[in-house]
């Protein structure tokens, strides 16, 4: 035998039934070589699952895919909850955009000074002949801070104030008399009236009876005034005006009489 060859099992011979050896060396079995079974079950143990990866290493790394992609949805959730909350707040901002809750709360798109022009209002001061037309006091609608807008005209044949919408309106009016030779006994009468279409007779809105202003035992110059003011319902083409009982005292300055009306 050749000891110089290192085999991990004893070399394999055959012998014939004598049990002797043959006369010449027979040619040798391939054979494979395996590791021990001990050395074998070692390398299984440090091998450790599939793919040489450990169990518990494997459930880590599972839990780990886990906790991103549940980030992940959660993520996903909380930007679709937002865009949701984000539609309903458009909505209900386009809502409160309606008519009626602009007229609720008293907002509009329109601008504050735009819609203070669209109101129907009017503001006119006495003329200086204004006693030369009877009882009913002529205006002029241009004349200092006097103005027209909105759905109501000055009429200029009368000296009435014609609205053209139906609704609540706000009335006011002022004269300012200068009365000489004034007495105890000295007085006039302040009326703001309405003529109607159907209506023959002229319907009286309000009324002052002004009396007693001048000292007594005297003969000289006095100024008064009267105010007058209320809020009213008109209807379409009233004609409202004012009437003063002795147009012949009312004090010629423009600023100290004026008339006029806005819809409430």
């Amino acid at each position: 035998m050749n000891q110089e060859q290192n085999y991990p099992f004893p070399q394999v011979f055959l012998v014939d039934g004598g049990g002797q050896y043959p006369a010449h060396q027979p040619s040798l079995v391939p054979c494979w070589s395996f590791p021990p079974p001990q050395e074998r079950r070692r390398s299984r143990d440090r091998g450790g699952g599939c793919l040489g990866v450990r169990p518990g290493a494997a459930v880590l790394v599972l839990m780990l895919f886990l906790l991103v992609f549940a980030a992940l949805g959660f993520l996903a959730f909380q930007i679709h909850r937002m865009q949701k909350e984000l539609k309903t707040l458009q909505q209900v901002n386009a809502d409160s955009e309606t008519p009626g809750a602009q007229k609720q709360i008293g907002f509009s798109e329109e601008p504050v000074w735009r819609r203070e022009e669209s109101r129907t209002a009017a503001h006119v001061t006495g003329r200086m002949d204004s006693f030369s037309y009877g009882h009913t006091l002529r205006w002029d609608p241009h004349a200092g801070r006097g103005f027209m807008q909105g759905s109501v005209v000055y009429r200029y044949e009368d000296g009435g104030l014609q609205v053209n919408e139906t609704g609540l309106y706000h009335i006011y009016t002022r004269v300012e008399l200068t009365l000489s030779n004034c007495s105890p006994e000295s007085s006039f009468l302040h009326t703001v009236f309405v003529r109607r279409v159907g209506r023959h007779a002229p319907l009286k809105l309000m009324e002052a009876h002004r009396a007693g202003f001048c000292a007594m035992r005297t003969r000289l110059s006095w100024t008064t005034e009267s105010y007058l003011g209320s809020a009213l319902q008109l209807q379409k083409l009233d004609r409202v005006y004012v009437n003063i009982s002795q147009p012949s005292d009312v004090r010629r300055v423009p600023y100290a009489n004026f008339f006029g009306l806005y819809k409430l």
